[in-house]
């Protein structure tokens, strides 16, 4: 029994110090790569703690170790993205006839571009939404950045929570109509800049 435990603590120690050698030698491209595609630093050093968090997980082997970490890294860089996606947007900044043509919101404050007055945009954006979710009751709030930021289905939350699926998009519904009036007027103020 003794030889068993030994074998494994072994084998332990060896898959530790695999997964350590490789993040010392990737880390560093690694994070270069995730900060090219991502808005700041943190985010990038997130990302990058998360595909380790991966690898160290991971029980499948590993062919080519390099691909597998920059697949995971790009997989990581979407989903961080889908989660950022903009609520209601196509209710609260529907797209707009303009003199020059069709104004398309949800293209202008998901762009790649960072100029400053996009960057503005953005951040003037998601800090009106913040101040809006922070007006809702804390049941309100918390159904729709769970269903509609995170991603989480109602069943999933009912699961989590014991409220009722029922309750649950009530309190979202109510959350919608909050937001949707509240940033129309951002929506407005921006359309008659």
């Amino acid at each position: 029994m003794e030889d068993v435990q030994t074998i494994q603590l072994s084998m332990a120690a060896d898959r530790n110090n695999k997964i350590t050698g490789i993040i010392k030698s990737f880390s560093r491209q690694l994070l270069g790569f995730i900060k090219q595609r991502v808005n700041s630093t943190q985010d990038a050093e997130d990302i990058l703690q998360d595909v380790f968090y991966q690898l160290a997980g991971n029980n499948e082997p590993i062919e080519q170790v390099s691909n597998w970490l920059y697949t995971v890294a790009r997989n990581k860089i979407t989903d961080k993205y889908r989660k950022h996606k903009l609520p209601l947007a196509d209710d609260v900044l529907s797209n707009q006839q303009t003199d020059d043509g069709l104004f398309e919101w949800k293209e202008f404050l998901l762009a790649d571009d960072r100029t400053p007055e996009t960057e503005y945009l953005r951040s003037l954006f998601w800090e009106e939404l913040r101040l809006a979710l922070d007006e809702l009751p804390a049941e309100q709030r918390d159904a729709f950045i769970q269903n509609e930021i995170e991603g989480i289905a109602f069943k999933d939350m009912e699961v989590q929570t014991g409220v009722p699926v029922a309750t649950l998009i009530s309190r979202k519904r109510y959350a919608v109509l909050h937001l949707r009036e509240r940033l129309a007027v951002l929506k407005n103020e921006l359309l008659n800049y």
